[in-house]
């Protein structure tokens, strides 16, 4: 992706408001709110929602989630795999909200059905998107027992280290009223490029809700000492 010229081309070194910057939320995936077939993953106990494990919902996009016991996981390590949209074809991120070819939708592994698109297994029975043939390989995707990071609710953002510092502590006025608005810089994502900061909170509801998204708004970092 090419820079704007508006960004700075190293971390913030100074404390500064940064404009233009988008804001949204993720949480760790419940395991409760897939319908998956229950499979073995490397390096968890036990049996798990497919869909839980391996899509673009689940805990190889959020990186953490919480069993439907109560227990913490998260993936270890995505192996050599990438992600790919709904029709089988690899997608990159390229900024917020844009991806190469369309939204990701699973790893690259996984059943396809006989169009070449993604599905699985249902718990039921039967599949999401047709029957799949033969599973591809995932690529080495591996799991642990509990949480990735020590990230707080309210407390801890993800960010682009490219432009904030890990370690900064960062103001975002439209939070004052929920935690006093001061968080932590101390998680990253692929998908996080450039002036968007992603706040880490409890998991809503429901799946449907997607969590608060604002743009264009100010910020102000505190790079670490």
């Amino acid at each position: 992706m090419q820079r704007p010229a508006s960004e700075p081309s190293h971390p913030i070194s100074r404390p500064e408001w940064l404009s233009g910057v988008v804001i949204t939320e993720y949480y760790p995936a419940p395991e409760r709110w897939f319908n998956g077939r229950s499979v073995t993953a490397p390096g968890l106990a036990g049996r798990h929602p497919v869909d839980w494990l391996y899509s673009a919902h689940g805990l190889a996009m959020e990186g953490d989630g919480i069993t439907a016991g109560g227990r913490t996981a998260h993936v270890e390590n995505l192996g050599a795999t990438y992600w790919v949209n709904g029709a089988g074809r690899q997608t990159r991120p390229i900024c917020l909200g844009r991806w190469s070819d369309g939204s990701p939708v699973w790893l690259r592994g996984g059943w396809r059905n006989r169009l070449g698109a993604v599905t699985y297994p249902l718990a039921g029975g039967g599949w999401s998107n047709g029957r799949g043939g033969r599973p591809l390989d995932c690529g080495g995707v591996t799991f642990a027992p509990g949480a990735s990071l020590p990230v707080r609710y309210y407390h801890s953002i993800a960010v682009d280290p490219e432009l904030i510092s890990e370690g900064s502590r960062v103001f975002v006025p439209a939070y004052r009223p929920i935690n006093g608005g001061w968080f932590v810089a101390q998680d990253t994502g692929g998908a996080i490029k450039g002036r968007h900061i992603d706040v880490y909170r409890p998991p809503p509801a429901s799946s449907s809700d997607l969590g608060r998204y604002m743009a264009d708004q100010r910020i102000y970092v505190v790079p670490p000492r």
